[in-house]
């Protein structure tokens, strides 16, 4: 059953309080199908799916890694979720707002926020947070360890809210990561780049 969100449906009006709610959870639910029927399943004939984000790192290992870019992509990220958040309190406060519009900018939260997950899944964790050999690089991976969990609870809190502290989480959780993990030059590199809403 597909349900079609206008301006005009009798479904959402002003005057209904949980207006917001619904439209956040049809949201929920149609970006949560999205995914679903983008991923192959077991047993079903090969059709081509539409692939609504990046594919992630091969994992072959080829050996080619690109560090800073995961780092660069996931402040992009950040900075996409704020500005959804930031367009969708603003929309909540218009009188008559475009279910259209919000739903579109619920969506778009949604993705690069399941993007960020998938991302420290896939990479991070799958690929580049080595256990460490003896104990001198415990504390080390441990940290790493915490910094990786923090971002992909940060960015499950982002998908459940508008509440900007949580992108602020994310950022400082992938900053502290980013400290433990790359050299002095590299940080450099990465504190150069503008990742903020409206940059």
């Amino acid at each position: 059953m597909i349900l079609a969100l206008t301006d005009s449906s009798p479904y959402f009006t002003r005057e209904k309080p949980h207006d917001m709610k619904t439209i956040l959870a049809l949201s929920a639910l149609i970006a949560s199908v999205t995914l679903v029927n983008s991923s192959p399943s077991v047993g079903t004939p090969t059709t081509p799916a539409v692939h609504t984000v990046a594919p992630l790192h091969c994992q072959v290992p080829c050996g080619i890694y690109g560090d800073k870019m995961r780092i660069d992509m996931l402040m992009e990220d950040c900075a996409t979720i704020e500005k959804a958040m930031t367009t969708l309190q603003a929309m909540d406060a218009e009188e008559s707002p475009s279910k259209n519009q919000m739903v579109r900018w619920v969506m778009t939260k949604e993705q690069h926020a399941q993007s960020i997950q998938d991302t420290v899944a896939a990479y991070w964790l799958a690929q580049r947070v080595k256990a460490p050999k003896d104990a001198a690089g415990s504390d080390k991976y441990h940290a790493q360890l915490k910094s990786m969990h923090q971002i992909t609870v940060a960015a499950m809190k982002c998908k459940q809210t508008t509440d900007k502290s949580h992108v602020s989480a994310l950022r400082k959780a992938a900053s502290e990561f980013s400290a433990g993990y790359f050299t002095a030059e590299d940080l450099k590199h990465l504190n150069s780049h503008e990742h903020s809403e409206g940059k």
